[in-house]
């Protein structure tokens, strides 16, 4: 039996995309979530997207990271499962339902409430999420953000002094995130551009983060460091709107491409 598969990304943040909702996708496990991700010997994917039925929504959305580690929300692979469905959509996450709506201008994700409480992130023992005491190697007194999944962010002078590649895996397998943490680092542009590089649990430093980008915003909107409404966040792989409204649900817009299909053999894992 071969699967079929679609290849998508997000400014650069890839996603190897399988359709379960009409069954004959083999049952999906951690291993071979994370064979599949495997760049040299798989399909190759930063996340492993499985799409199932849905009593709550419209479907629902399972998203594996390259590790093979299940995880709550992805903002980018929410755009490209969005652009795929071609029409409006509500999708059943671990994080909770959000909603896309594929329009001109890419395709945009309401990605629900940001939680700031120290629990919700978690954290390992209660502090303060908008300026937390504590610092690895020069970066220091990050924020705290729950947006379906958690991310700390660190503001600096400039993202492409920090090396991420070393301070990422630190800070993202500390004891003080007990789930692991998605690791981010922000320069101010201007009142309403920033500027973000992201170290993605489970993954390792990402060309986009929606989440991250979603997160970001809202830290740098709390702290006053830009405007409250909508910021235009660029990454490396290219920039996304994220939108902080005055009811609190985040808006995420941005670009999702499909790249290509193929089929895949589940045996030539074990499977």
């Amino acid at each position: 039996m071969r699967v079929d598969f679609i290849k998508m990304h997000g400014l650069g943040n890839d996603f190897v995309v399988l359709d379960a909702r009409q069954g004959g996708i083999p049952s999906m496990s951690n291993r071979l979530a994370a064979a599949l991700a495997d760049r040299k010997t798989g399909i190759g994917c930063d996340q492993l997207i499985l799409l199932e039925p849905s009593g709550e929504a419209d479907l629902a959305m399972r998203i594996f990271n390259a590790d093979g580690g299940e995880v709550e929300a992805c903002g980018n692979a929410s755009r490209a499962v969005g652009l795929l469905l071609g029409q409006p959509a509500r999708i059943a996450t671990l994080g909770g339902i959000i909603t896309t709506d594929p329009g001109t201008d890419g395709v945009a994700v309401d990605m629900g409430n940001p939680r700031f409480d120290w629990d919700a992130l978690p954290l390992a023992y209660p502090m303060d999420t908008l300026s937390m005491p504590v610092g690895w190697d020069g970066l220091d007194a990050p924020a705290a953000v729950n947006v379906g999944n958690p991310h700390v962010v660190f503001f600096v002078p400039d993202v492409e002094r920090v090396p991420l590649n070393h301070l990422g895996p630190l800070i993202e397998h500390d004891p003080l995130f007990p789930t692991r943490i998605n690791v981010n680092v922000a320069q101010v542009v201007s009142r309403s551009a920033i500027r973000l590089r992201v170290w993605e649990r489970g993954v390792g430093e990402t060309r986009a983060c929606g989440t991250g980008a979603c997160a970001t915003a809202v830290a740098a909107m709390r702290r006053g460091l830009v405007d409250r409404g909508t910021a235009r966040v660029s990454l490396p792989g290219g920039d996304l709107l994220i939108e902080w409204r005055a009811d609190n649900r985040i808006v995420m817009t941005g670009p999702a491409t499909e790249s290509f299909r193929g089929t895949f053999d589940p045996a030539t894992y074990g499977f």
